[in-house]
């Protein structure tokens, strides 16, 4: 079982194998590839740093506990109709999003996100309602 905030729910729609760091990227892309080809794992939504978090490199702003980051936590389970403490099944996220969210939801919940002006999480979300899996990344 992973662990994950809300907004990394979104990230991992999005996510093409950039990160912060090659330890960053290496842990995002085992659990972006474990999620892709076991849509059955379970997630458990937790309140702030997440597995994901536990691999942001030293070099830099940690932004992991900023107000704003839990902002957007907040806003995307809402939308999503998801709580923390919750113990979900990947696939049921993905129904989730399907029912709850559009592309068009990142520009406004993810303003002020450094990522969003790739559009990758909007094709991401885009694709998820075209029927298409998450992406295959390589190593």
């Amino acid at each position: 079982m992973y662990k994950l905030r809300g907004h990394h729910l979104f990230c991992l729609l999005g996510y093409r194998g950039m990160g912060y760091s090659a330890e960053y990227v290496q842990n995002m892309t085992k659990l972006h590839q474990t999620l892709r080809k076991n849509p059955d794992t379970f997630v458990q939504i937790v309140d702030g740093p997440d597995q994901l978090c536990e691999k942001y490199p030293n070099s830099g702003k940690y932004h992991c506990l900023d107000s704003h980051i839990y902002d957007r936590d907040s806003a995307f389970l809402e939308k999503l109709g998801l709580h923390v403490g919750e113990i979900i099944r990947w696939r049921d996220i993905e129904t989730a999003i399907l029912t709850h969210a559009m592309p068009s939801d990142i520009p406004i919940i993810c303003e002020t996100c450094s990522w969003r002006s790739y559009g990758v999480c909007e094709e991401g979300i885009q694709e998820l309602h075209e029927g298409k899996p998450l992406r295959e990344i390589k190593d």
